[in-house]
């Protein structure tokens, strides 16, 4: 239940007993057989602060090669590589898998202090409340044992029974190893994610109950009627219950002006004894639906007006001869998810699903935060970024984040704590199936109230006999509790019951798609959608974990430390690169790379945006997720941090709740044609809209070139049906060669503005290719060698089959990263290049990969530079793999005996409307014929032959 119990009777109610505690550490599992309850801990033990973990106290042990973690390794060539040996020495063990903890330790933990019962309470029950436990609590009071709690997502709650008032001692055991096998990656218990942590991290307190108390209220709104059901179930315990009433009120916690409803009040009674365990009750009790109207002026919750209401539920009743009093509270929104069709509904409006994942990734203390004040400042963030969801990647959050999110009016995907795969599995009677069911109760019964909980699927990923189990699972909770959308899995199985799929095909790259996927196969353009997935689904589809695009790791970024976990896995990607002789490009390579990656995620969100009926996506991610291999996927840190390559700003104008879109056939044009596109508008606001559509093409300064009207008077309903075109720019607007942006401007009449823009490259009438008199080409290594040799200016095109490496070019970024995937392609993070350096001047391009170089990258090499002297920096750079590093060009320029030389293995092809190689080729033999080619580096004609010869070592990342 959502509550807070107070003021029962009169005195105090609750006993905060946050503190000091003695602590003993209990490895081989001892402590109960030589019943350590029974007395003090040793004088001689460790204090502890709870709320708090050891291994945040420093308490614990070295991390060594024997470390026993908890998390799939699928690259094992840190533990037979002789590049990771010096990291493989004692003193200096730095794992490249995740973060690393200061310390480590595995095993059971006693924790003891002594606790004082109020006089007031001789009389009634003393319950001990434990938020968020890792991960088993047994608790004894005196010498007698209490019970255990296994929740990893609610508070554990032991029943202490009456105890005499004054002192008495408390002793809790925590262990943190593995309860039920619920998948050694699930995010709620994996050292890729949080750690490992044995500690018990939020509320520590105790309690007085009566045996007459409210045990849990729902709290179920009917946005039409405006109204709320409030379910009240009542437990009697063993008093004998003569009759009661229980009083309803409700007051509006913001909006304007203060709305004040009730109080509402209906009788009850109750025979003693009468089974309510279906209700989760114990004892004797009632049961109670009573209506709450909330009147015509309740105000509705969703992401643009997140009302929240503050329910109080007051009991009186007369048991065993004397008045009882209990209070609970609980929030609500007057809110309503649903589904119409293929699409989600918030209160019977479209919305789209702009999520991203919170993978409990917390590296200063390495477990979640309990105050609502640190996740107000995460949906913050993420709203700053246009997003409007969060999942919860196999892990349940506290009830702070719930708080939290109810107020900004951020949604909420919630998942009992399991990743049921790599060992774990589903439905095959494993102690992980009724765990599983367990834990969904305790959620929903906890956190069931909150509006911001929408969503909710069993986990992660299952393995095993799992849709059979799954289906009964959806089935079963949405009976019990409609009040959100279930769907059987993130990511799988999608069957016909579910309420939404989290399917991982409608996305622009999937696993194992390579350089076989959208972006690296098919030619650019802002066209591609997935409306053959609407077509052939019944329900709403929200893609599952899109985008997975990397960037360079930030070594800037391992001064924010500063608590428990520590990048050590960053300094040996710092090694790499120092000992490649390319340390002084890491910033390069941060923001080179993060410029791709920020382009990658536009194209990737705007093609669900496109797609009419689609329901939405979830990121993977906003954030860096800092296990699995180091998947620096966000263009935040794992701190919730701007990297510096892209802004919330630029963000949202692609991901926000209204995005103009341009349907543009390709992003490489004529100068002498017409640049047509349909215009398109993704319009999931609080009201439709009203506006004039407009576009406009600026240069590179932001100067407008021309500009135009679209639409003047726009109905924009809520969706993404409104179209607008063909639009046809008038051609001679620029006669190239010129990067220019289309903007479209949508502008409501109350004045609202929504951008976006797309980069556009305008060149030369398509014809040869100029061929420069002064430079000699080549396709022969020996032949461009000789003639350079002899005093020629000489262009050496490499083709694929003349470079000898296994690198996998492409033109998106490495997806996830190559140790986890067994070195899926692409194996690079895009290209860094002076754009200011001449051989661009008649190729425009800003220093990174754009949308430009896909021509020239498509059917490319990278040519291995390692064994060339450092001082010869490609002038076309690949940016590699951390885990390589690897010194990569795919253009270099050098002198060579009397003559100059340029070596490019890009695709330089000009046929078949080829624009941008032919521009490429046309600005580069202009380059090499100028005065202004003069290379910085030279080398002799032997050490250069070998070098572009030999067969580098083939890279081994495959899985074990």
């Amino acid at each position: 239940m959502t509550s807070t119990t107070r003021n029962l009777d009169s005195g105090v109610r609750e006993l905060d007993i946050a503190g000091t505690w003695q602590c003993r550490l209990d490895p081989d599992s001892v402590g109960e057989l030589d019943q350590w309850f029974r007395a003090p801990l040793p004088q001689d033990s460790p204090e502890v602060a709870l709320p708090g973990s050891l291994q945040h106290q420093g308490i614990g042990a070295d991390v060594t090669l024997d470390t026993p973690w908890t998390g799939g390794i699928v690259d094992r060539s840190f533990f037979t590589d002789e590049r990771y040996a010096p990291y493989r020495e004692p003193g200096n063990i730095s794992v490249p898998f995740w973060l690393q903890p200061q310390v480590y330790y595995q095993g059971a933990a006693w924790f003891q202090r002594e606790i004082d019962v109020p006089e007031g309470w001789a009389d009634r029950r003393v319950q001990l409340t434990l938020e968020r436990v890792h991960w088993e609590s047994t608790v004894w009071i005196d010498e007698r044992r209490v019970g255990i709690e296994a929740s990893l997502s609610t508070a554990h709650r032991h029943d202490l029974g009456r105890l005499e008032p004054g002192r008495h001692r408390l002793t809790i055991r925590v262990d943190n190893r593995a309860v039920v096998n619920v998948g050694p990656n699930a995010h709620s218990v994996s050292d890729h994610t949080q750690g490992n942590w044995n500690g018990i991290i939020g509320e520590i307190s105790l309690s007085a109950q009566d045996d007459v108390q409210i045990n849990q209220v729902r709290v179920f709104p009917d946005v039409r009627r405006r109204s709320a059901l409030v379910k009240v179930d009542i437990l009697t315990g063993t008093a004998v219950t003569k009759h009661g009433r229980i009083e309803l009120s409700a007051k509006r916690r913001n909006g304007a002006g203060e709305h004040v409803i009730g109080p509402v009040t209906a009788p009850f009674e109750v025979d003693h004894g009468r089974d309510l365990a279906e209700r989760g009750l114990t004892a004797g009790g009632t049961h109670l639906d009573i209506e709450l109207p909330l009147g015509e002026e309740a105000m509705t919750w969703d992401e643009f007006q997140p009302a929240l209401y503050d329910l109080t539920v007051h009991l009186v009743a007369e048991a065993s001869g004397r008045v009882h009093h209990d209070e609970a509270t609980t929030v609500f929104g007057l809110r309503e998810v649903g589904v119409e069709g293929t699409q989600v509904t918030i209160n019977d409006k479209r919305t789209f699903i702009r999520g991203t994942l919170e993978s409990c990734v917390f590296p200063l203390t390495g477990y979640p935060p309990t105050d609502v004040g640190s996740w107000c400042h995460i949906l913050e963030v993420l709203r700053s970024h246009g997003l409007n969801l969060l999942r919860f990647h196999s892990w349940c959050p506290p009830k702070a984040a719930f708080t939290a999110a109810d107020e900004a009016g951020v949604y909420l995907q919630v998942e009992a704590p399991v990743w049921a795969n790599q060992g774990a599995a589903l439905g095959e009677g494993r102690d992980v199936d009724a765990f599983l069911i367990d834990e969904t109760h305790r959620i929903l019964r906890e956190y069931g109230n909150h509006p911001s909980f929408i969503m909710m699927a069993h986990g992660n990923e299952p393995g095993g006999r799992d849709v059979e189990f799954l289906t009964a699972w959806v089935n079963a909770w949405r009976t019990q509790d409609p009040r959100r959308l279930y769907t059987t899995g993130a990511g799988w199985p999608a069957v016909q019951e579910n309420d939404f799929d989290n399917i991982p095909a409608p996305r622009a790259h999937r696993w194992g798609e390579g350089l076989e996927s959208r972006l690296n196969a098919t030619p650019p353009e802002t066209r591609s959608d997935y409306r053959e997935w609407v077509a052939a689904s019944p329900r709403p589809i929200i893609s599952h974990e899109i985008g997975q695009w990397c960037a360079h790791p930030d070594l800037n970024e391992v001064s924010k430390y500063t608590g428990l976990m520590q990048p050590r896995n960053f300094g040996i990607f710092a090694d790499f690169l120092q000992a490649s002789g390319m340390l002084d490009q890491a910033d390069d390579f941060l923001h080179s790379s993060g410029r791709l990656q920020a382009l990658c995620y536009k194209e990737d969100i705007e093609a669900a945006l496109r797609t009419e009926g689609f329901a939405g996506f979830h990121l993977l991610g906003l954030t860096d997720f800092p296990g699995q291999g180091t998947a620096l996927v966000g263009v935040l840190n794992a701190f919730w941090e701007s990297k510096g390559y892209c802004t919330p700003e630029e963000f949202a104008r692609f991901s926000g709740p209204t995005v103009p879109l341009a349907r543009l056939p390709r992003r490489v044009w004529r100068s002498d044609e017409a640049i047509v596109f349909d215009a398109q508008i993704a319009h999931f606001g609080p009201e439709p809209l009203h506006a004039g559509l407009t576009w406009s093409l600026r240069d590179r300064t932001g100067q407008e070139l021309a500009g135009g009207s679209i639409a003047q008077d726009l109905r924009v309903p809520l969706g993404n049906g409104t179209h607008s075109g063909p639009v046809a720019l008038p051609s001679g607007v620029c006669t190239g060669p010129a990067q220019v942006t289309l903007v479209l401007t949508l502008e409501g009449a109350d004045g609202a503005r929504y951008e976006n823009d797309w980069d556009l490259w305008i060149f030369a009438e398509d014809g040869e290719p100029a061929q420069e008199s002064a430079v000699r080409t080549s396709t022969r290594i020996e032949e461009a060698i000789e003639l350079a040799t002899g005093g020629e200016r000489v262009l050496l095109e490499l083709q694929p089959e003349d470079v000898h490496n296994d690198i996998a070019l492409g033109f998106a970024p490495v997806f996830w990263n190559t140790a986890w995937t067994g070195g899926q392609a692409p194996h690079t993070l895009g290209l860094l290049h002076d754009p200011d350096h001449r051989l661009f001047d008649a190729f425009p391009t800003d220093g990174a990969t754009n949308w430009q170089w896909w021509d020239l990258l498509h059917g490319a090499k990278a040519i291995v530079m390692d064994h060339l002297p450092l001082s010869l920096r490609p002038t076309v750079q690949v940016i590699d793999t951390w885990f390589e590093a690897r010194r990569l060009g795919v253009l270099f320029e050098v002198n060579i005996g009397a003559g100059r030389l340029v070596v490019t293995s890009l695709n330089l092809d000009p046929s078949e409307g080829r624009l941008a190689a032919r521009q490429f080729r046309r600005s580069l033999l202009a380059y090499m014929a100028s005065d202004d080619f003069a290379p910085a580096s030279s080398i002799d004609a032997q050490t250069l032959a070998d070098a572009l010869q030999a067969a580098p070592p083939q890279s081994d990342r495959r899985a074990d």
